[in-house]
C-alpha cells in the first residue's frame, strides 16, 4: 500500500452515502377475479343458510320428500365447492379440506364422518393407483413403453394421439381406469417431453392429457373390470327387479346382468366414443406441429440405450399381473374369500410390495400428488353428505318428476343426463343409486323397460367430462399442468353433448336391434 493511500481518510474516493435509503415497495396486483369467485361461493352458501325451506319434492306415487336443514345446507356447500373448484380460487385439495371443515362447523355431519371420508377405501384405491404409476416411472418401464409405442405409431401427431387413446381404452378392459390413468401418466409425460422441451402448456399437451382422461372413462364402461360402478349398478338392478317379468321370463330373485351381456351392449358405445373423442381432440386442440420429424428414429435409439428389462421393471410387471389376477378372481371366481376382497385392499398390495422390495423409496412418497388425494377425499365427503342428508334424493325426485309424462325416450335421456351431471360432483355409484330407484318407479307408468334405464345410466356415469372430481383419471391428467380446471370444465361440454347424441341413437335404434328390452307395453 502506498504512503498516499495510507494517509487517505477512510471512505475517501468513494461516493457519499445518502442519509436514508428508500426502497419503493413492489406493487402487488390484486387478483380481483379470484376474490370475486371466493365471495360468490361463500354468498351461495350464505343464501342457502338464510333461506328457511325449499319446496317439497313429490314422486309419482305421492310420497313427499321434505328437505331437512342439513340437506338444504348440503346443497349450498355443494354449489360453493363447485364454484371454487371450477375457478380454482385456491388449490383444489384445499377446497376439498374446506368441504369437511364446513360440514363440521355448521353441524351438517359429525366430524368423524365428514373428515373420515378422506380415508374412505375409494380414496385408498386412488392412492394405490398413483403409487403404481410411480413404480412404472421409477423403474423406467414408462420410458420403455413410450419409446416402443412411438416407434409403432410413427411421427404424425394425430396418430400419436390415436395410438395413446387406443392403448388407454384397451387397458381399461382389464383393469380399473384409475390404475390405467396412473400407469399411463408418466408415459404421456415422457411423450410430451419428446414433443416439447418447454414446461409451458401446448395444444398437443392439452389434447394428450385431457383426451387420456376422457378416453379412460369411455373404455371403462365396456367391462366390469374397468370400474366398480358396473358391478354395483348390476347388484342394485338385481334387487330392484325381483319378481319382474323380463323378456317373457319371471325373475323371482331379480335379473342378473352377466359379464358378456354388459360387454355386448357397451362395446359399440365405448369404441365409438373413443374414436369420436380423438376427432374432437384433433379439432379442439389441433397440435402445433403435424409431425415430429425424426421421432421414430430417436425413439428407437433411446429404447436401445435402455437395454434389456432390469429387475425392477420385471418386478413391476409381475406385481401388476398379480393385481389384475386378483381383480379377475374377485369378479369371476365363485369363492367367497375372493369375493369378499376389497378393491382398495387389492390395489394396496402393490404399494406394500414396491416398498418392501425397495422398488420405491421413502423419497418417492414426496412425489405422490397429495393435492389429488385430498381432492378425492373432499369428493367422497360431499358425495356422502348429499346422500346421507337426503339432498341428492331430493334433487333426483324433483328432476325426474318433471319428465313423468314425457315421451319414453325423453324420459330415459333425462335420467341419463341427471346421472351425467351428478357424477361430475359425487361418486358415480352414488349417482346411479340415487337415480335408479326413482326412475324405475316412473318407468312403470311409462311402460319403459328397466334395462334401457340401467345401461343409459351406466354410459353417462362412466364419462364425467367436466369436473376433475368426476373421475380419478380427470384429476390425474390435471397433474400434467397442461390445462386449468376452467378449461376442463368448458371444453368438457362438447363431448358431453356428443355423448347424449350418441346415447339417443343407441336407445332409440341400435340397442333395440341388438335385443335390449326398451318398452314393456
Amino acid at each position: 500500500m502506498s504512503e498516499e493511500t495510507k494517509k487517505m481518510p477512510m471512505g475517501a474516493g468513494l461516493p457519499e452515502m445518502p442519509e436514508e435509503i428508500v426502497i419503493a415497495p413492489k406493487k402487488v396486483a390484486i387478483d380481483w377475479r379470484r376474490i370475486i369467485f371466493i365471495f360468490l361461493g361463500l354468498g351461495i352458501f350464505v343464501l342457502f343458510y338464510l333461506i328457511e325451506t325449499l319446496p317439497n319434492a313429490v314422486d309419482p306415487q305421492g310420497k313427499v320428500f321434505q328437505l331437512s336443514w342439513e340437506g338444504k345446507m348440503s346443497l349450498g356447500l355443494f354449489l360453493m365447492a363447485g364454484v371454487w373448484w371450477v375457478f380454482e380460487v385456491m388449490p383444489i385439495g384445499a377446497t376439498a379440506i374446506g368441504i369437511g371443515l364446513f360440514q363440521t362447523l355448521f353441524h351438517l355431519r359429525p366430524a368423524k364422518e365428514a373428515l373420515g371420508d378422506f380415508l374412505d377405501p375409494s380414496v385408498w384405491f386412488i392412492f394405490g393407483s398413483l403409487v403404481i404409476g410411480l413404480a412404472f416411472s421409477a423403474s423406467g418401464l414408462t420410458k420403455r413403453m413410450a419409446y416402443k409405442m412411438l416407434g409403432l405409431v410413427g411421427e404424425q401427431t394425430s396418430f400419436i394421439l390415436l395410438g395413446t387413446f387406443l392403448v388407454v381404452a384397451g387397458m381399461t378392459l382389464l383393469m380399473a381406469h384409475t390404475a390405467v390413468a396412473a400407469a399411463m401418466f408418466p408415459l404421456l409425460m415422457a411423450i410430451h417431453a419428446l414433443y416439447s422441451e418447454s414446461d409451458q402448456p401446448t395444444r398437443f399437451g392439452k389434447g394428450l392429457f385431457i383426451g387420456m382422461a376422457w378416453v379412460a372413462g369411455a373404455g371403462s364402461i365396456i367391462t366390469y373390470l374397468g370400474a366398480a360402478r358396473g358391478v354395483a349398478a348390476a347388484g342394485m338392478f338385481r334387487e330392484f327387479t325381483k319378481g319382474l317379468n323380463i323378456k317373457g321370463t319371471l325373475y323371482p330373485t331379480g335379473y342378473d346382468v352377466g359379464f358378456f351381456e354388459l360387454t355386448w351392449y357397451m362395446l359399440p358405445v365405448g369404441v365409438l366414443m373413443v374414436f369420436l373423442i380423438w376427432l374432437m381432440i384433433m379439432m379442439i386442440f389441433r397440435p402445433e406441429r403435424d409431425r415430429i420429424d425424426g421421432l421414430r428414429e430417436k425413439a428407437r435409439d433411446l429404447a436401445k440405450e435402455l437395454g434389456p428389462l432390469n429387475n425392477k421393471e420385471k418386478f413391476v410387471i409381475f406385481t401388476m399381473v398379480g393385481i389384475i389376477t386378483l381383480f379377475m378372481l374377485k369378479s369371476f371366481a365363485p369363492v367367497e374369500a375372493f369375493q369378499k376382497m376389497d378393491r382398495a385392499g387389492i390395489m394396496l398390495v402393490g404399494t406394500l410390495a414396491f416398498f418392501l422390495t425397495k422398488t420405491l423409496t421413502v423419497e418417492d412418497l414426496e412425489n405422490i400428488p397429495w393435492n389429488i388425494i385430498l381432492l378425492f377425499g373432499g369428493a367422497m365427503s360431499i358425495g356422502f353428505c348429499l346422500w346421507k342428508t337426503g339432498a341428492a334424493q331430493y334433487l333426483a325426485v324433483h328432476w325426474l318428476a318433471m319428465f313423468q309424462k314425457a315421451n319414453w325416450l325423453v324420459f330415459v335421456l333425462s335420467i341419463a343426463f341427471f346421472v351425467l351431471i351428478m357424477t361430475n360432483f359425487i361418486m358415480n355409484v352414488a349417482a346411479i343409486a340415487i337415480a335408479l330407484p326413482v326412475s324405475l318407479v316412473i318407468a312403470n307408468y311409462l311402460g319403459v323397460a328397466g334395462h334401457v334405464i340401467l345401461f343409459a345410466s351406466l354410459v353417462t356415469s362412466g364419462m364425467p367430462f367436466n369436473l376433475l372430481i368426476g373421475a380419478a383419471p380427470n384429476a390425474i391428467a390435471y397433474e400434467s399442468k397442461q390445462f386449468s380446471t376452467g378449461e376442463f370444465f368448458v371444453y368438457g361440454w362438447i363431448p358431453s353433448i356428443v355423448l347424449m347424441a350418441v346415447l339417443t341413437v343407441f336407445c332409440y335404434l341400435i340397442w333395440p336391434l341388438m335385443g335390449m328390452p326398451v318398452l314393456t307395453k
